[in-house]
């Protein structure tokens, strides 16, 4: 269920919350908290490792549109030690093995031939071992799938690069023949070194404005967290806790499964709460608007991810 409205408690750092109560999972997002999608952010490797040290069982729970294993190896590439984390959980991932198995009566019920909307620059996503059929042709599909925002995938395996507002075109006809879409990555915007970009979640959100139906796979929904706490071996939500900065996946994500979270204001609200910096303080007064507008509340405040 969704908490209350809450005086969130400003910290220090993480040290402050790993004293005072036993966590036994630490659920970590990790554009934002623990890197900026090209460098960590200072402090943040030896905090994890501090993290580590005490016991915590670390998992990523990530809105992204890639595999776990293919997180945890950029993770490593932004020298991040593997052997700290309990493992990963992605929406991408999520969405692969929902796709795969077909347990669930939604999915089931699917048809193998698909839109696919994926990445160019960023590099496309892979359907192997998924038994499906790419269509470039809305009348031959049985549902949109939506990994990125800057291609639709072709059926020799390729990518065909379109604008937004091309993408766009495809939705409108996909949703006049009632075309279900699954969003792999429900962010609507990222930030990469500063610079943003459009998400899936963006598409997604259009799609449902021309009342299209949406599986949302990931943060903010409950699912994802469950996943995670499985991986880090805990069933009861008062022992884990989320880290995360964006206050629509992140902490009313945490919400919903009734665990507490720690947010990270120098991320993807920094602009708004006024900050110039990542490790700025932000004020109570301005968290406590914004918590208020996103209807979203954090257990504990804290600028970055710092021990």
């Amino acid at each position: 269920m969704l908490s209350s409205p809450q005086l969130s408690q400003p910290v220090n750092g993480l040290k402050d919350i790993v004293e005072t109560r036993n966590f036994k999972a630490w659920l970590l997002d990790q554009y934002g908290v623990l890197h900026d999608g090209k460098q960590p952010y200072p402090g943040a490797i030896s905090t994890l490792k501090n993290l580590a040290t005490v016991g915590a069982k670390i998992v990523i729970i990530s809105n992204s549109s890639r595999r776990a294993s293919t997180t945890m190896d950029k993770l490593k590439g932004l020298g991040f030690d593997p052997s700290f984390f309990s493992g990963a959980i992605t929406s991408g991932e999520l969405t692969h093995q929902s796709l795969l198995r077909r347990d669930d009566p939604w999915f089931a019920a699917l048809g193998r031939r698909c839109i696919h909307i994926t990445w160019k620059d960023r590099g496309a996503i892979s359907l192997e071992g998924l038994d499906l059929n790419v269509v470039e042709n809305v009348e031959e599909a049985d549902f949109v799938l939506a990994h990125g925002t800057e291609a639709i995938g072709l059926p020799t395996g390729g990518v065909s690069p379109r604008p937004l507002d091309e993408l766009e075109k495809i939705l409108e006809k996909s949703a006049a023949r009632k075309l279900p879409m699954i969003v792999a990555n429900p962010d609507y915007v990222t930030v990469e070194a500063n610079v943003f970009h459009i998400m899936p979640g963006t598409l997604a959100a259009k799609y449902e404005e021309l009342g299209g139906e949406v599986k949302w796979m990931g943060k903010p929904h409950k699912m994802i967290y469950e996943s995670a706490m499985a991986i880090a071996g805990v069933d009861n939500p008062e022992e884990a806790i989320a880290v995360g900065d964006s206050l629509h996946h992140d902490i009313k994500g945490a919400n919903v499964a009734g665990i507490e979270s720690v947010f990270i204001t120098g991320g993807i609200h920094g602009s708004e709460l006024g900050l110039t910096s990542v490790d700025e303080i932000a004020s109570l007064d301005s968290v406590k608007t914004l918590t208020a507008k996103h209807n979203a509340f954090p257990s504990y405040v804290l600028s970055a991810f710092k021990w």
